[in-house]
């Protein structure tokens, strides 16, 4: 009857108790995620920033996110450019592939189908024979 004696002042602190928790958690994955992203720091001093978080990790957290978190945009945003110029790349890439028989008899199954209109179709042949 572990419940029966579980106050509601008890199971408030233990939900905020784990609600810090579970913030903590998510800034170290946030802060070892921009370590691993961070390719001007040597591997020494990554090395050093982990053995910090592993000893004393909310201290650490907290200077991590003051001496580096203005950096931690930056750095996930060029990650992002850069994940979204190597999934355009590959788009392009597919869409070229492409030769213009394939695009004018796709165009074609789509005007079957309805999805388009016959203008739509001319419009699509002119681009793929372009």
């Amino acid at each position: 009857m572990l419940f029966a004696e579980l106050g509601s002042g008890d199971l408030f602190w233990g939900i905020l108790e784990f609600f810090f928790l579970f913030i903590l958690i998510m800034i170290l994955f946030q802060i070892l995620g921009d370590l691993f992203r961070d390719h001007s720091l040597s591997g020494g001093v990554k090395a050093l920033w982990i053995i910090a978080l592993i000893l004393l990790p909310p201290l650490t957290m907290l200077i991590y996110l003051i001496a580096r978190g203005g950096g931690m945009a930056e750095r996930a945003l060029a990650q992002q450019k850069a994940a979204q110029a190597q999934f355009n790349d590959y788009v392009n890439e597919k869409a070229a592939s492409m030769s213009p028989a394939d695009q004018i008899s796709q165009a074609k199954a789509l005007l079957d189908a309805g999805t388009i209109s016959a203008d739509e179709f001319e419009k699509l042949k002119a681009k793929a024979l372009a």
